[in-house]
């Protein structure tokens, strides 16, 4: 009897513990299952003013929506802007890096420089870079080798093309003015490359450099001390942060101008021919994408652009007194009247 009333108990004490390890799991589950996943948080670095991209970074925004991101449900964006000062850049990059994104965006080299020195661990991603091989960014484009990768634009190339555009507009083109920065990374390829096309085509070229927007006018009045008859602006945060100085300069001192960037030709400017911005910053999408997934940039090939643009503002020829030839006008993407 006693025999049999002690397995009974153990019996009892077994089940009983089996039935608490249970609930122990279940309340384990539950708290596991109530506790809010972890939000990707991205980190956005660029040298202008946020109404200067606003076009690129909402396409940006589009990339993301369709491979299901919602900014403030699913993902964080912190956004930062150099608003055309890009010693403010270094400092932007560092505060990114204390937030502990876990991705930075940047959107152009400027930008790509001071991410660069401020972490070799958080994953980069280039949304438009001129030639990230050259500045020192990647390895090679197939294989990048470090926590950077993203989209080049090659855009040194297409510097030559604008200035061989240039001389197709403007009857008897003899003298270019160049207008750089020679604090941005790429500058000196682009007038590497502007430099061959002249020769090719026998034009003089004047560079003056523009670092600050103080610069901007001085360059205008040196461009036509030196009897420039055309202007070619190369990537410059500073420049198209003050894009509309810019270009009523180019207009006061009748000079064609032609722009590296399509928000310079909406804005009132002459003529752009490059790769769509747009495209590029909506690619861009796809690199966060891959690496929250687990991708490393080293892995993941930078891409160069697919889709190209050729404007032309018809409005601002005429303020100049400027035709266009109709063979140019029949190859571009865009005509503004």
């Amino acid at each position: 009897m006693n025999i049999g009333i002690r397995h009974e108990a153990k019996a009892r004490r077994i089940i009983f513990c089996f039935a608490l390890c249970a609930l122990l799991l279940a309340l384990g589950l539950s708290a596991e299952a109530q506790q809010p996943m972890k939000v990707p948080r991205i980190g956005f670095l660029s040298g202008a003013t946020p109404s200067t991209i606003s076009t690129r970074v909402e396409a940006f925004r589009q990339g993301l929506r369709e491979l299901g991101y919602s900014e403030g449900k699913n993902i964080v964006i912190e956004w930062r802007y150099g608003e055309g000062n890009l010693d403010r850049l270094p400092a932007l990059a560092a505060e990114l890096v204390r937030l502990k994104v876990d991705v930075i965006v940047t959107g152009g080299p400027a930008a790509t420089r001071p991410a660069k020195e401020a972490t070799a661990t958080i994953p980069i991603v280039m949304a438009s870079d001129t030639d990230p091989v050259e500045a020192g960014f990647v390895t090679s484009l197939a294989r990048p080798g470090g926590n950077i990768t993203g989209l080049s634009t090659l855009a040194p190339e297409l510097s030559g093309k604008r200035l061989e555009l240039l001389e197709e507009i403007v009857l008897r083109l003899s003298r270019v003015a160049i207008l750089g920065n020679s604090t941005v990374p790429g500058n000196a390829q682009h007038l590497r490359e502007v430099g061959t096309a002249a020769e090719a085509i026998r034009l003089q070229l004047k560079y003056i450099d523009v670092p600050g927007p103080k610069d901007i006018e001085t360059a205008f009045r040196d461009a036509r001390k030196e009897r420039a008859e055309a202007v070619l602006v190369l990537p410059n945060p500073v420049a198209i942060s003050q894009r509309r100085q810019v270009i009523d300069l180019a207009e006061k001192s009748r000079l064609p101008t032609a722009y590296y960037q399509p928000e310079y030709v909406e804005a009132g400017g002459l003529m752009f021919y490059g790769p769509s911005n747009t495209d590029l910053f909506r690619r861009a999408a796809t690199y966060v994408d891959k690496i929250l997934k687990g991708a490393k940039p080293a892995d993941l090939p930078v891409q160069q652009p697919t889709k190209f643009e050729f404007i032309i503002n018809l409005k601002a020829a005429k303020q100049i007194g400027l035709t266009i030839p109709p063979n140019v006008l029949l190859r571009a993407d865009k005509v503004i009247k």
